[in-house]
């Protein structure tokens, strides 16, 4: 692969743009990690994002770099990669990501981030620039995702009932205000493992694309720690506007519902990660609190929020695609 002219400055400011993009990801999807431990009165906010912000930084000892290279590598074709195709991706995710925070929606800016390469790829190159492979096993697991946590949080709810079915609803609430504390730091573990790779792989075929990177190298640490460390401030800065959708529009909450949503949603995430598949920690989760909810009773989930966040969830990759297209143009023309 020929590597492309892309001034220092030109490289500086898209690197920077994605990290940016990166911040907003930890910002905009820290609902996903807190909303349930808050909403069910184990931990105040500041203490659960500080906690969250913590367990995504040390999700960079855990996980190997598999999603990364999904999206480095697998999801559009190299060789049409340019600084136009990654500012238009940026801005395609950036831009769909700053509505949805505003109007409260909890969509995924994982989606965001592939909707954006996508679109910036047929604006350049036409459909053949995309990786099918690569685009199935992400478009896949936008059902994926949601149903296995749906089904690993209704089982984790039937069980947890099950074993505790004799026990005083005092006591049982008791232990999980203390268990819960354990499922949200796995939980946001698995979100940093997953979420932070995408940017990475998005820099590293910046970089690849640029010749500052070998095709058939490793990703730079630098490149690693950055964005592990924009995620977690973006954690700490939190978008609270998507809190009380998570956490109690859906369903009600108690801690052992939280308890069993969260230990749901992580192994999700922990099996996504390890087979390398960028998924959405938004789906994920609202998969699984609506897999508790159900096990209670259908009627305890407000399925009419949750078909407003799914019909938010189809729109994100086109909606992001198009922002993607057009500002791919306005690249070429002003960049």
């Amino acid at each position: 692969m020929q590597a492309i002219h892309v001034s220092l400055y030109a490289l500086i400011f898209l690197v920077a743009l994605a990290l940016i993009f990166d911040f907003m990801n930890g910002f905009h999807d820290a609902a996903n990690a807190i909303a349930t431990v808050v909403s069910t009165g184990v931990l105040k906010p500041h203490t659960a994002v500080a906690m969250t912000a913590f367990m995504n930084c040390v999700a960079i000892f855990i996980f190997d770099l598999h999603v990364a290279t999904t999206v480095g590598k697998g999801t559009v074709d190299p060789a049409i990669v340019d600084h136009y195709v990654v500012f238009g991706a940026l801005v395609g995710a950036i831009g769909w990501n700053i509505i949805t925070w505003y109007y409260g929606i909890p969509s995924s800016s994982s989606h965001a981030l592939i909707g954006g390469l996508i679109g910036a790829a047929i604006a350049k190159a036409g459909g053949s620039s995309l990786v099918a492979s690569g685009i199935f096993k992400i478009i896949a697991f936008i059902v994926i995702s949601p149903l296995l946590g749906y089904i690993l949080g209704s089982v984790m709810m039937l069980l947890v009932s099950w074993i505790f079915v004799r026990s005083q609803p005092r006591n049982v609430d008791r232990w999980f205000r203390r268990l819960q504390l354990v499922s949200a730091s796995l939980y946001s573990l698995g979100h940093g493992g997953n979420d932070a790779q995408k940017t990475m792989g998005l820099i590293w075929m910046l970089l690849i694309a640029s010749g500052y990177a070998a095709d058939d190298g490793h990703l730079p640490l630098w490149v690693i720690v950055s964005c592990y460390a924009a995620i977690s401030f973006g954690t700490l800065f939190g978008g609270w506007r998507i809190v009380k959708t998570m956490g109690q529009k859906i369903t009600k909450l108690k801690p052992v519902g939280g308890f069993c949503a969260e230990t749901g949603g992580a192994l999700t995430l922990f099996i996504a990660t390890a087979l390398g598949i960028p998924v959405s920690t938004t789906h994920t989760i609202t998969g699984a609190i609506v897999g508790v909810g159900s096990a209670q009773k259908m009627s305890a989930v407000r399925w009419g929020v949750a078909g407003n966040i799914v019909w938010a969830w189809i729109l994100t990759i086109p909606a992001s695609a198009f922002i993607a297209a057009v500002a791919w143009w306005l690249g070429t023309k002003f960049l």
